[in-house]
């Protein structure tokens, strides 16, 4: 029993969104193995990287009222003052954004930085250049919402990339959603911008690795006190 406990501490849940895929890759595992067998171990791997990418981790959210926990994993790529997109109906002013970049590695469930009513959902078409690159805020695919929380409204704005083609949303306007709650996923290879209400201090850096659900990436006020855990 300990030797099964072990090994279901290791397997990581796969999100149902990834099953199609999945499948897919491993019936084109079959047939090309047909044709000949080394396409066959090469489909494989590619089929195990397919699970790997959507697993779906269970995370410990610290549930401080005062902090805000990176919606993504990722490396963090951008902090700084930005003025937020038109489509979030934020103030046209310099908001503080943090923005991580996730590779195809990287765990691409997305997660609520903060507690709060989603008060807006905006999905805007666009190119698909390197999610890294800053200029993919502005051209890119993206879908976008503000998030009402108890220090005010934060945007949060999944873009795709240059491999991404899809992002699915699990929430909707109206919705109330709790820090570290997942509300939607991004396929393959994206990024995560967060735009804060004046008076937040950011708690990571560039070039940082981030968590999605358990890293504190901004604070509001003190912050830093009374934590709690949530997990999900």
């Amino acid at each position: 029993m300990d030797m099964i406990q072990s090994i279901r501490n290791v397997l990581v849940p796969v999100h149902r969104q990834g099953y199609p895929f999945i499948a897919t890759f491993l019936v084109a595992a079959v047939l090309l193995g047909l044709l000949w067998e080394p396409l066959f171990w090469l489909g494989l791997i590619l089929t195990l990287w397919c699970a790997y990418f959507f697993r779906d981790p269970e995370r410990v959210t610290p549930q401080a009222g005062d902090i805000a926990v990176s919606p993504a994993d990722g490396k963090v790529s951008f902090v700084g003052p930005v003025v937020p997109p038109v489509e979030l109906g934020l103030p046209a002013e310099p908001m503080l954004r943090v923005s991580i970049f996730m590779n195809v590695f990287d765990c691409h469930i997305n997660r609520a930085p903060v507690r709060g009513r989603v008060a807006r959902m905006v999905y805007r078409e666009g190119e698909f250049r390197n999610a890294e690159l800053d200029k993919a805020s502005e051209v890119n695919e993206r879908s976008s919402m503000v998030i009402e929380g108890p220090h005010g409204q934060i945007g949060v704005v999944q873009i795709a990339g240059a491999v991404a083609r899809r992002i699915v949303p699990f929430c909707a306007a109206g919705d109330a959603l709790e820090a570290g709650q997942r509300f939607g996923l991004i396929r393959f290879g994206s990024r995560l911008d967060i735009y804060f209400p004046a008076g937040t201090v950011a708690r990571v850096g560039e070039g940082q690795k981030a968590v999605a659900g358990e890293t504190v990436i901004a604070s509001f006020g003190e912050g830093l006190a009374n934590w709690s855990f949530r997990k999900d």
